[in-house]
């Protein structure tokens, strides 16, 4: 698991460089596509992180963000938005201005890749089952054209997103470990448990590479939770099917959280994003994430059904 996490390491900050010392945003992809195929999105997601950088810096210029997701990186939209986070937690105080750059309904996975950033760089905090940091804590919630008419979240919607992503980087400091994990999880309030176990199924099949042995305990250890763990994994599954990159481990490994395999996981995603309401408890995103996690408890994708 070590090797893994510093292959993905490694991987990720071949893209961030690529994407600072590159002059013309043209030539990046021929040099992303260079990673290893498995590991490729990893590269696009530290890519995302460079060019998010370029833009803060560089405000008064057209947005690369914006053009890397009009081009190369639109099979890659998952990570890119997690990327864009990563420059949101390093920042002072949350900007919003480049938040308009985003995919309307992606665009919560920046709030993801903020929480990972944080969960990984400060684990020890977090572990401890922390609170919100106090930038996400002070984002005050809104309708309107951000949030598409949405009703306003009581704790405002970036703190789940957030937590989404802390979910995840649970994956990488515990070292795929279930136990771990579970006693992670369980230190924080209940509310939050299944947006953590989300991110951990997501990470587990999009990072993943542990025998299936884990996977059956992870599934298990999920609990109640079990729906939000089929739900990361099924977007996990639909960030590689759209990006090319499927592997035996993701088939694998979303057969055992899903019940599914991967295609079908990557259709559910598609299926479920029919006729999203403009209008409702939640942002279309939720709503999206909501579904998905219904379909699985009907059937009975949980520990214990």
């Amino acid at each position: 698991m070590r090797q893994r996490i510093e292959h993905i390491g490694a991987a990720f900050t071949e893209g961030y460089h690529q994407a600072l010392h590159l002059e013309r945003l043209d030539h990046l992809p021929e040099h992303l596509n260079r990673v290893e195929l498995e590991l490729r999105g990893f590269a696009y997601e530290g890519a995302a992180m460079g060019l998010a950088l370029l833009d803060h810096l560089t405000f008064w210029q057209p947005s690369r963000i914006t053009q890397f997701l009009q081009g190369a990186g639109k099979d890659h939209a998952y990570m890119v938005h997690v990327g864009v986070g990563w420059v949101w937690a390093r920042l002072p105080f949350f900007l919003p201005r480049r938040e308009e750059s985003l995919d309307p309904l992606l665009r919560w996975l920046a709030f993801d890749g903020w929480g990972f950033h944080e969960g990984f760089f400060h684990w020890p905090d977090y572990v401890a089952a922390q609170d919100w940091p106090r930038k996400i804590r002070t984002i005050r919630p809104t309708t309107g054209p951000r949030d598409h008419g949405t009703t306003k979240d009581p704790i405002g919607y970036e703190r789940r997103a957030f937590d989404q992503g802390l979910g995840r980087s649970f994956w990488f400091v515990n070292g795929g470990n279930v136990a771990w994990i579970s006693r992670t999880i369980a230190a924080f309030p209940e509310t939050r448990q299944k947006d953590l176990w989300s991110g951990i199924g997501l990470a587990t099949v999009y990072a993943g590479g542990v025998p299936e042995s884990v996977l059956d305990d992870l599934r298990a250890a999920a609990g109640k939770s079990g729906a939000g763990l089929a739900q990361g994994a099924a977007f996990a599954a639909k960030a590689r099917e759209r990006a090319g990159n499927l592997t035996d481990y993701t088939e694998t490994a979303t057969r055992v959280l899903t019940g599914l395999s991967a295609l079908e996981a990557a259709r559910l995603t598609d299926s479920t994003l029919e006729n999203l309401p403009a209008r409702g408890p939640g942002p279309p995103y939720e709503v999206w994430r909501r579904r998905i996690q219904q379909r699985f408890e009907k059937v009975g994708v949980l520990a214990n059904g």
